[in-house]
């Protein structure tokens, strides 16, 4: 009850009319940007970090509540009417998603992913509320050995369980550590990886290495394989949903957010597993008749049903709630999104972790509130807007990343005004190009760039209390039990990606199957 008393002064003073202001930009703008093709919620931030930059942290990050849920939103849209998921969480709303559209019932589609959208994140940021403060008590108790622990195994879940080779991830995260190298020594003061560059002497800013991995190269990829036709689009009416859409939606909707939460509070977590599992889920009981009352809804999975999309996108946007718990409490950010908003706060001086919820606490409740307006502004104002976003992917490929190219230049060079900048961003660019070339995972990459130097302060501090014995690592209750869930982990992982594999494999193939049915059926008719 505390918490929901601070959670509710915090609403006080998110519903001022300037921060209100703050909130209803931030949707926009992030429903702008993530509805583009190619663009999720982390791209949407890092491209308009720099509007922040004048702005106070309360307000900067009531901006960030209304971008990360208008990036999110953004990347159902583009799922639904393209058929192209802006990033992997996207990908199981895409299946039933696409096909609902090409059937003629996109608005109901993008209709159950908003509604969707706001019943998970609502219910996501009040469990937020209740379990961060929490786990914040007790992570400052947690000592340098098994904070160390943590760090290492974010990084290595991120790296070799969420990828689809271990091999890519683990040389990302490589990539990404060597990359938080750069700089001088925290405790020698030695330069390190600067090569007699003068402006590498101060540790690389991460807004300019998010924007140069997730913007530029996303750019420079599309740039070599551009079509100069935009995308055709499926046309959309006035998103709302009947009777019979609502009941076959809200059941979907609380199993997603079920599946989501837990899922997004784990380090290393992520999207991708809880709405996999979430849309097996609703096709499994719709096959069993469970949430049916006609006798032919069972056959909709394949020809577009509705539960396809409200539960896994329920459970993605549980999930983007939950990744807060270990952002605010830990100071571990464990997906791409949570990295660029951890660096946001590290760019106002704001050192997530344990001590951020007492020595920031005003701060901390007002952005959780903030993300409950966000939510409502979301469901608000982009449901009458949804026809002018899906004209939005009319624009032409080369206008679209030229306008992208601008405005990461703008932001790379705004953070330090320096000309350098811009070529440090060409050179991260040309990175994350190569990444998406040989198919390197670019979170771990940016993990890395964040939690190597956080790993290395944690790392000398054990061994400084040790005297320099590395048996410290291992010395408390708390790192012996996330080594053994870690060895447990990796030890399981091909197993499971076996049963996923052969599961979406037979998911895709009754569609295809489906879909040539209704081929021959439409081409029989014509005959006739």
């Amino acid at each position: 009850m505390e918490n929901l008393g601070l959670l509710w002064d915090g609403l006080g003073a998110a519903l001022t009319p300037m921060n209100l202001l703050y909130a209803a930009v931030g949707v926009l703008l992030g429903t702008f940007v993530g509805v583009l093709p190619g663009i999720g919620p982390a791209m949407a931030i890092a491209l308009l970090l720099p509007v922040t930059f004048g702005l106070e942290p309360t307000q900067a990050f009531i901006m960030f509540a209304g971008l990360y849920y208008g990036g999110m939103y953004g990347g159902s849209t583009t799922s639904i009417l393209l058929n192209t998921p802006g990033e992997s969480a996207s990908v199981m709303t895409a299946l039933e998603g696409n096909l609902m559209a090409r059937a003629g019932r996109g608005a109901q589609a993008l209709a159950t992913a908003a509604v969707g959208s706001f019943v998970a994140g609502t219910i996501g940021t009040l469990l937020v509320a209740m379990f961060a403060p929490a786990l914040a008590d007790v992570a400052v108790e947690i000592g340098a050995p098994s904070y160390f622990a943590l760090m290492v195994l974010a990084l290595v879940m991120t790296a070799t369980v969420l990828g689809a080779s271990p091999l890519r991830g683990l040389m990302s995260l490589f990539v990404g550590l060597t990359i938080g190298l750069v700089g001088l020594d925290l405790n020698t003061g030695q330069p390190r990886l600067t090569f007699g560059v003068t402006q590498l002497v101060d540790r690389l800013d991460i807004v300019v290495v998010a924007v140069g991995i997730f913007a530029l190269g996303e750019a420079l990829w599309v740039a070599a394989h551009l079509r100069r036709k935009p995308a055709r689009v499926v046309p959309v009416g006035q998103p709302w949903l009947g009777r019979e859409d609502l009941r076959r939606s809200w059941k979907p909707w609380l199993r997603g957010t079920a599946y989501g939460f837990p899922f997004g509070a784990l380090p290393a977590g992520g999207a991708e597993l809880p709405t996999f599992l979430s849309f097996v889920t609703e096709r499994s009981l719709a096959k069993r008749g469970v949430v049916r009352r006609r006798a032919d809804a069972k056959d909709e999975f394949g020809r577009g049903a509705i539960e396809g999309v409200a539960g896994p996108e329920a459970a993605n946007n549980a999930s983007a709630a939950g990744m807060l718990v270990p952002m605010l409490a830990l100071g571990l950010p464990v997906t791409a999104t949570a990295s660029v908003m951890l660096s946001a706060l590290q760019g106002y001086g704001i050192q997530p972790g344990p001590q951020l919820m007492t020595e920031h606490a005003d701060m901390v409740w007002t952005l959780l509130a903030s993300l409950l307006v966000g939510n409502l502004l979301l469901l608000v104002l982009n449901l009458p807007l949804a026809p002018l976003w899906a004209r939005l992917l009319r624009i032409p490929r080369p206008q679209l990343y030229a306008g992208i190219l601008f405005f990461a230049c703008l932001g790379a060079y705004a953070t330090n005004l320096d000309p350098f900048d811009i070529a440090l961003l060409l050179v991260f660019g040309l990175l994350g190009m190569a990444m998406r070339r040989f198919g390197l995972p670019v979170l771990p990459l940016i993990l890395g760039v964040i939690l190597g130097p956080l790993m290395e302060t944690k790392l000398r501090e054990a061994l400084t209390i040790s005297g320099g014995d590395p048996a410290i690592l291992w010395s408390e209750p708390l790192a012996i039990a996330i080594y053994a869930v870690l060895a447990l982990v990796l030890l399981t992982r091909p197993l499971l990606s076996r049963w996923r594999s052969r599961t979406e494999s037979r998911i895709v193939a009754e569609a295809e199957h489906t879909q040539e049915a209704d081929d021959e059926t439409v081409t029989e008719g014509s005959a006739r």
